[in-house]
This record gives C-alpha cells, structure tokens and sequence, in this order.
C-alpha cells in the first residue's frame, strides 16, 4: 500500500480524487492500493524545555541559558491531533511507501518530516513536488515523484530556523522579562519580531526628534507650462529673493526641446510580499488576510502557489501560457489579442536563474467563469484574484509607448527645466488602467522652439522640510523584504530578498504578533509603536538581536543551507554563542526600569500559571 500525507485535509480530498482513493475512513481515504491522509499543519514541534531539564520548567534568571544539546520533537497535546497523529503512525506502519505531499516549501517539508520522526517511520519516502493543484500539475508530479534525499537541505534549513528561534526566543524572552518585567509582565523577544519592532521605533523617534527647517524653491509659468529653477531648493530666503528679483522682469528663453518615444514595462508578476503590498495599497487589506484569501485560492485550483519569493517563470513553463490564457474565460476580451498571435517570451517573465522551488503567483487558467469559482460575496477575494489575474495577462501584451519630453530654459543666466510623459500607445496599460505609481512628470507638454522667448511669472514657494512618514503595512513589508533599506528600483530589490527579515509566508504573521503583544497600534493605515514596545527595544543593547540587515544575513544563511551552500551545525552554533553572550551581557546589568506590558493580566503565582506555560509556546519568533 502506498501512503499520501497531505498538510491539509483538503488538499487529501483533491489527491484521494486523482488516485481514485474514494473510500472514506475515519482520518484518510483508501483505495486502488492507496491510502491518503492529512495533518493539519502542525502536528509536531519542538519539545518544551522543562522535557529536556526538570529545573527549566521555572522562569530562573540563573538557569539561563537554556541550550539543549540534541533538539527533538514531539506531538503537539491536543486530543484531535493526538488522534489525527495516530492514525498516520497506523498507516505508516502498514505501507510499503510514503509519499510526501505537503505544501511544496520549507515549511512543508519540516511538517511532514517531524511527524514521520515521531511515527518511527522506516519506509521509503518519495516526494510529490506540484506548484498547483490543478488535475494536471498533481498527475505530472505523481509521474515524476522525487527522492526524499532530494530534500534534506531544505529540512535541514527548516529545522534549524525552528531551533534558532527556540534558542534566541525562549532564552531572550526569559532573560528580559526576568530582568526588566514587572510582576506577571512577559517581554516577547525574538529572531524576526525584534528587528521588525526595532525598525518601527526607530522610525518612531526619527519621526518624533524631526526638527523642521524652513527652505524655497523658485518656479515659473510660461505659455501655461510651469518650470522648476534646475538648482533646486534654497535655505536663505535672501539668495531666492535675489535670484527672483534678476528673473522677474525678463524674458524667458527656451534653450534645449527633446520628445523622444520610450517605453514603460508592465509591473513583474507577484510573489508574496509585492501581492501582500498591491492588496495593501489598493484595497487595504492586512498582509495576513491576503495571504489566507491567496492559500484559499490555491486550495481550489485557481492560482498556484503563493508562499514564493520570485517573480520569474521557469522557461519550461513557456508552453503552459496559451493554456492558461484559453482557461480565463472572464477575460477573454483581454486574452483573446494574445492569443491571435504568437505570445511574447521576455527575460523579465522568464528567467531560470530566478526560480528556485517555485514560481510566481499566476492563474491556473481554471477560471470557469469566474463567478463560479471566486465568491462575489467576497469582494476582497474577488480583488485579489483579479489582481494576480491581470498582472499575469499584463505581461504578455507589448510594452506601453510613451513620449519623454525634456525641455530646458534659461533666464539671465539662471536655469529652468520642465520634463513631461505622454502615453502613446497604451498596451498593457490597458489590462491594469491605473498607473503602478504616482507618476509626476505624466503629462502633457506643448511643443516650444529653440531660442523662443517672451514674459513668464515667476514665484517663491515657501515650504519646509518633512519628517520620515510613519511605516503602513505595505512599506513595512518591503523594509522586511530588504533588511530594512528603503529600495524602489525591482530589479535591485529582487537581488536583496535573500537578505530579507523572515519569510515571505511569515512576514504577515509576525507583524500580527507584534500587534496582539500589544507592541504596535493602528492609527489609520499607518502602524506606531505603544510604550512599552518603545521601552523594549530601549533595554535590548545588542545589535545582532535589532539589526534588521544583520538578521537578514541569518535568514541567508538559512536559504544558502537549503541549497547545500551553509552547515547546519555552524548556524546552531552561531546562536548558541550569541545567546550565551546576550545572557551573560544582561545578567551583569545594573538593575534598570521595569517594563509593564499591557498584554498580559497579572496574576498570583504567576510563576506556576499556565498563561506563562502557553506563552512560552508562543514566543520563539
């Protein structure tokens, strides 16, 4: 018999279907010599400390740090999973193989593999790798199952950011709060949450300790086009008054004229974080309810998977667009020019360099007019569907044709510029109408003639500087994305994922937690730091714990070791020295403020109650 384990019951229910397994049993399927089953995510995770020393059950400063030897697992203690778990220990024991067909990433891979552990597992293991659901991604991948070997990087990179956060979160995270908390307060610290909160607070005190000056820039109307003085801003009033009063009453003279035709590309195809960003910006959902509205989505067929950090096309996948195209039928009046004609292959849609385990997030062309597969009752689900849907036809219409216009002035001797794009032929602009961007220069500008001069209107504009703009959930996902720098270009923040804080599937959980821990508050679309995140950040002197770009280079770490690139063994070890020192750093400590975090009641004998035992299960990222 062979056995499929799926993550989720109904992903089993899709893969029971293909294998004709139509026999329902109580926790999994059977049938054609098959016998298909689930987890529910979770089943497994890393044992608690008091499982490896009695003394670490207590929250003590001097039993600090707590450094296990060997990591293990164990199953989670919930009754449904504790009966869910033992039905797979009974089928595993009867197959003659195990398939792996968790979600094809990191995660996937460390669910699976942690429960097989725990079922004593000592058959042969294949691995299903799909990047969709759809009938034909799941009989591709059944025909060419691959070798768990092929995998054990990837594992090994899983199990190790699981145990590098159990390491610096439990340890952290009870240093603090014995440390600094107030009586029945817990201090949550962690390898990604830390640097995240970090960001937010200085940004915080960027924005708080922003002391405004005052400067003047100096413009002109001229034939209703209005130019910018080309040596920007002044910060003396009386230098822009000069220069005001020898330009006020002379001609304006034009000195150079270009429109030269150019040529806008499409936005790239998603991955996670730019989908989570897009849904932000123009819908304003929460980083965490797109990612669940994209997983849905992918659960029925209707795009591939979402939790991928690319956005590229394998070259393979070339053959499968015209498909794909045929299959939204909600949009034929948009595909059906693409499909008149050869379709376009472009190295910024394909590119095998790109693409790691997965691709970027694209329909799956199982479209089936569209009302009938995304619920209209759902309008952020219909936004999100249709957003990945457009981006994806988008890039195979030609590129937008515009008109750049360049034109340069001059009066008694002062310089004056103007530059303005006109689209010419809109392309794919036609499939996503509003611009990605708020485009200044988009506009229109009347032909001049070199050497043309008359009267103009000049002006002094008093403004003053602005202080940096509080993070929103779209730019924080980007600062996460690029360890904190500030990047706009695609091309140059697609080379500095690797560098990233966290994972894109993880990004939007983290940031809910620091909400919940009562570290962040909403104000409108934007997210401040509370006190007492404010005061966190203030006891936590190390930086390797706040850095953003230092983290960033763990989680490098981590994604060079699932490509065989970095040792496992190195990386633990590397924490375990940093949380060594951390420890040994802060118990030396004077004894500082006390933290009251609002999150958690105070209760009597808090060292024995179960809200800290739960905590603690809560706290390693």
């Amino acid at each position: 018999m062979k056995l499929c384990i799926a993550e989720k019951p109904s992903v089993a229910r899709e893969i029971a279907k293909l294998l004709q397994a139509n026999k329902r049993q109580d926790g999994y399927f059977e049938g054609t010599n098959y016998c298909v089953t689930w987890t529910f995510g979770h089943l497994c995770g890393l044992s608690e400390p008091g499982d490896y020393q009695e003394n670490w059950k207590k929250w003590k400063i001097d039993d600090l740090p707590m450094l296990p030897s060997k990591f293990h697992t164990k199953v989670k203690n919930d009754s449904g999973i504790k009966k869910q778990f033992n039905v797979i220990k009974k089928l595993v024991k009867k197959a003659d193989l195990i398939i792996n067909c968790g979600d094809a990433g990191q995660e996937g891979e460390l669910i699976q593999r942690w429960v097989l552990q725990q079922a004593n597992n000592t058959k042969p293991v294949k691995r299903l790798w799909i990047s969709s659901l759809t009938t034909e991604a799941m009989k591709a991948g059944f025909k060419n199952l691959k070798d768990a070997s092929d995998y054990e990087y990837l594992y090994y990179a899983g199990m190790c950011r699981a145990v590098g956060d159990w390491i610096l979160g439990l340890n952290a995270t009870r240093l603090f709060t014995m440390k600094y908390g107030t009586f029945g307060t817990i201090l949550s610290v962690g390898r990604v949450q830390t640097p995240t909160l970090a960001m937010i607070v200085n940004r915080h005190h960027e924005i708080e300790n922003f002391v405004s000056k005052p400067f003047w820039e100096i413009e002109t109307l001229y034939k209703k086009t209005t130019f910018k003085y080309t040596a920007g801003r002044f910060t003396d009033l009386e230098k822009a008054e000069k220069v005001f009063d020898q330009i006020n009453e002379e001609d304006f003279t034009i000195t150079k004229f270009t429109r030269k035709p150019g040529k806008e590309y499409a936005p790239k195809l998603f991955d996670l974080t730019s989908l989570q960003v897009h849904c932000n910006k123009a819908f304003g959902l929460k980083a965490e309810v797109t990612l669940k509205i994209a997983q849905s989505l992918y659960e029925r067929k209707l795009i591939s998977y979402p939790r991928v950090d690319t956005t590229y096309l394998p070259n393979d996948q070339y053959k499968e667009i015209s498909r794909i195209m045929k299959g939204l039928s909600s949009y034929s009046e948009l595909t059906s020019p693409l499909l008149a004609a050869a379709i376009k292959k472009s190295r910024r849609v394909f590119d095998d360099n790109k693409v790691t385990d997965h691709h970027a997030i694209i329909p799956t062309g199982k479209d089936s007019g569209f009302s009938s597969v995304v619920d209209r009752n759902s309008s952020a689900e219909h936004k999100v569907y249709d957003a990945i849907a457009r981006r994806f036809i988008a890039n195979f219409y030609p590129d937008c044709e515009v008109s750049k216009t360049n034109v340069q002035a001059e009066v008694q001797g002062h310089k004056f510029y103007v530059n303005g794009t006109e689209i010419i032929k809109p392309a794919w602009r036609l499939v996503i109408p509003a611009p990605t961007k708020k485009d200044k220069d988009d506009k229109l500008i009347p032909n001049f003639q070199i050497g043309e001069s008359g009267p103009h209107k000049a002006k002094i504009l008093t403004k003053k500087t602005q202080p940096p703009k509080p993070f929103s959930e779209a730019t924080l996902l980007r600062a996460m994305e690029t360890a904190g720098k500030q990047v706009d270009d695609e091309d140059i923040r697609e080379m500095m994922k690797e560098s990233g804080i966290g994972r894109p599937s993880t990004r939007a959980a983290i940031i809910e937690i620091l909400f919940t821990r009562k570290y962040l508050v909403r104000k409108a679309k934007t997210i401040h730091p509370t006190d007492t995140g404010i005061k966190l950040i203030s006891i936590i002197h190390n930086e390797l714990l706040k850095s953003p770009e230092l983290t960033g280079i763990w989680e490098k770490k981590l994604r060079d070791m699932a490509k065989k690139e970095y040792n496992p063994t190195v990386f633990v070890n590397e924490m375990k020295s940093m949380v060594t020192s951390l420890v040994q750093e802060v118990r030396m400590r004077p004894a500082g403020i006390k933290i009251d975090a609002p999150s958690f009641k105070k209760k009597k004998n808090y060292g024995k109650s179960t809200a800290k035992k739960n905590y603690a299960k809560k706290s390693k990222k």
